[in-house]
């Protein structure tokens, strides 16, 4: 019968793969056959309890061995040299043969791309792969990662394997604007996204399809040509676009030496002044940003430099500006503060 041949040959190829379902129908035969084995023998101490036989097939088949428990007749041994053991064994090194074989696919898929993590929240994807310029974007994410954040995610193409194991996971892709690729990165729950393609084409579409499919990661993407930057800026507001700053480094620094060094600190997270951002939770009473900025000064001992309130960056407030809450201050410090550590109900009170 053509149904019964079909499961003859599934039997076949999975016992000759060695799956785990031959595995466990192996083990299944060769428990069920070395219990009636000691029945007939009348090995009553092992079989008489089926949990008390599980216990002594386990502690032989691993080659562990206590003895509390063990045959007492000729047959019964005989049975136990000539089928528990050899079977037992057997069977234990093929499980542990498999699950060995299975975490090292597992580990090896990872490192080639192939791994999934959709599961994954509040991580960082990068997009693109520039030799020297994204290993350095990765490790100093890497510097900066909390005790409990998880792992960066690397999304590129063309890559054999992850080439920054030590400060990110890897997704292999054929192209940046892949949905499935994204999807397995986990962009759903992602906290933010930075874009740097192999040019400025390239970025874009990995752009509009990480917004589309990112929809409360906030997104940062380079683009060589500042054109580019600022028509996405203008389309694209939640994306923050950025271009190259070499040009207005090199003018200001002919005109106010020291502007380069002092931008490199700002933005290097291996500087003891290093630029923050700090989200303002709301608040019950509207604070002074002069008061703010004295508050944050005295106890915590950072400077801060500007404000982002309803879409405008200001980096020179005036003291009276009100603040209620939804704001994002920037300031100078040597660490990054605790937005839930700091008293924001008793800003107003010190001035």
């Amino acid at each position: 019968m053509p149904f019964i041949a079909s499961f003859l040959r599934r039997i076949y190829l999975s016992l000759g793969e060695l799956a785990w379902s031959a595995v466990f129908l192996i083990l299944v035969l060769h428990l069920v056959v070395s219990y009636l084995l000691f029945m007939l023998a009348g090995e009553d101490d092992l079989v008489g309890n089926p949990v008390d036989f599980l216990y002594y097939y386990m502690v032989t088949a691993t080659t562990v061995g206590y003895g509390d428990l063990s045959p007492k007749s000729a047959p019964g041994r005989i049975i136990a040299v000539l089928v528990v053991l050899p079977g037992g064994i057997a069977i234990f090194t093929a499980v542990l043969g498999k699950l060995l074989t299975a975490i090292g696919t597992i580990w090896r898929n990872r490192m080639r791309g192939l791994g999934d993590y959709s599961e994954r929240a509040g991580h960082i994807i990068v997009l693109g792969w520039q030799e020297g310029q994204t290993y350095q974007t990765l490790r100093l994410l890497h510097s900066e990662r909390h005790a409990n954040e998880p792992m960066s995610v690397l999304v590129a193409k063309d890559l054999p394997e992850n080439p920054a194991a030590d400060y990110a996971d890897y997704i292999r892709s054929d192209r940046l604007a892949d949905a499935d690729a994204l999807m397995r990165a986990g962009v759903a729950e992602a906290r933010a996204i930075i874009a740097r393609g192999a040019n400025d084409d390239e970025t874009l579409a990995a752009v509009l399809i990480a917004e589309d499919h990112a929809p409360n990661a906030h997104i940062v993407a380079y683009f060589a040509d500042d054109r580019t930057a600022q028509m996405v800026k203008q389309l694209r507001p939640r994306v923050e676009a950025v271009g190259s700053l070499a040009e207005e480094l090199l003018s200001r620094s002919a005109r106010d030496p020291g502007s380069s060094e002092i931008a490199a600190r700002l933005l290097s997270a291996a500087s003891t002044d290093t630029a923050f951002s700090l989200p303002v939770p709301p608040l019950q009473t509207p604070l002074l940003y002069g008061d703010v900025f004295l508050r944050l000064k005295r106890r915590y001992n950072v400077t801060l430099v500007g404000m982002l309130s309803e879409g405008v960056t200001d980096l020179n407030c005036r003291d009276e500006t009100p603040m209620r809450g939804g704001e994002t201050l920037y300031y100078i410090s040597g660490m990054r503060l605790d937005p839930g550590a700091i008293a924001w109900a008793r800003m107003g009170d010190e001035t």
